[in-house]
């Protein structure tokens, strides 16, 4: 089958853990989730949240949007992998690209809450990568969080896109992918369509993306986004928390502000990701880009309303219920 939107990336299991007893720090201008060493902490409850990561939340995003979703990922035969293929089922995804490996162990991350804010202990387990060889060019590849011993697969997934110019790839950098850098993952960026990260993650790509880019320490986002095209994707979008989102393509530059929270956060995991794969979803629909953002940051406002990446994904019904009730002043404005 063709679809419209295939996620490629890991899977996990979220149990997210309230903590009760902790105090926030700034050392060195740097916020610390600080707990008491050698101690005993308490904690207000623990929630399991299954089939979540970057790509598994875009692969959901896209299908409640309307386009026909499928996820390519890899697992291990445990009871945990077991309950991240059912869950995926629940959520609409097709599920014929995901690989079982014998003997391995399925992703399971920690998140402790503090508040609105989340750290995450993050953990990939190690899996044979390949693309699937029955997989039919899609309209959209979104690619994002994997395995640091997954180096080499990227270059298969560009080599895939280059001979494929009707797969537009979606590239959102993970944990890993950020800190290897532009240089590294050169080929990846140069046949990207889109591509995704915060000011933070922006400075330290381009702090190793070779001669391109400059050294990434600049706070200007209209310069750190014509960097970060200049190495290759057509459209760039760079976040920048509570000063809103910023999206670059051959039209020029826009800045969206933050859609005003309805409610008090409930917690922002997952937050990104609805911005990015909700963007992509509309461009497919036909929206223009900086149009396509404003409904990707509206959908962002309504994730941080729960627990748990996917809980609070809007349908695009209810995402153009929440655009046509906007304030005035939640509009693009040309950078």
């Amino acid at each position: 089958m063709k679809y419209d939107f295939v996620a490629l990336g890991d899977i996990t299991t979220d149990a997210f853990i309230r903590l009760k007893d902790a105090e926030e720090l700034m050392a060195h201008g740097v916020r610390e989730l600080c707990v008491r060493f050698g101690d005993k902490v308490p904690y207000e409850e623990v929630t399991e949240i299954r089939a979540v990561g970057n790509a598994a939340n875009a692969a959901v995003s896209a299908h409640r949007i309307g386009l026909s979703s499928a996820f390519i990922t890899w697992l291990g035969d445990d009871e945990n992998g077991t309950h991240c293929v059912e869950q995926l089922r629940k959520q609409g995804v097709a599920d014929e690209f995901v690989t079982t490996e014998k003997g391995k162990k399925t992703n399971y991350h920690y998140v402790l809450m503090f508040g609105a804010e989340r750290t995450i202990l993050i953990k990939h387990e190690s899996y044979n990568y390949h693309l699937p060889a029955n997989l039919e060019p899609p309209r959209y590849l979104y690619f994002s969080s994997i395995s640091e011993t997954a180096k080499e697969f990227h270059h298969e997934v560009a080599a895939y896109v280059k001979i494929h110019p009707e797969t537009k790839l979606v590239f959102q950098p993970g944990t890993f992918q950020i800190k290897l850098g532009a240089e590294e993952l050169k080929d990846i960026y140069a046949v990207s369509e889109f591509f995704f990260c915060n000011r933070e993650e922006a400075q330290t790509i381009l702090s190793s993306g070779g001669e391109s880019a400059s050294s990434g320490k600049t706070d200007d986002v209209k310069t750190l986004m014509q960097e970060l095209r200049a190495l290759g994707p057509k459209i760039v979008v760079v976040t920048d928390g509570p000063n809103g989102s910023n999206i670059l393509d051959e039209s020029g530059a826009w800045h969206i502000p933050m859609y005003p929270d309805p409610a008090p956060p409930k917690n922002r995991t997952g937050a990104g990701d609805a911005t990015a794969s909700t963007t992509v979803a509309y461009t497919a629909l036909g929206f223009p880009a900086h149009e396509a953002l404003m409904r990707g940051v509206i959908n962002a406002a309504s994730v941080v309303q729960g627990i748990g990446a996917q809980t609070c994904l809007l349908t695009k019904d209810k995402i153009e219920e929440w655009y046509a009730k906007r304030p005035a002043d939640f509009q693009a404005t040309a950078l």
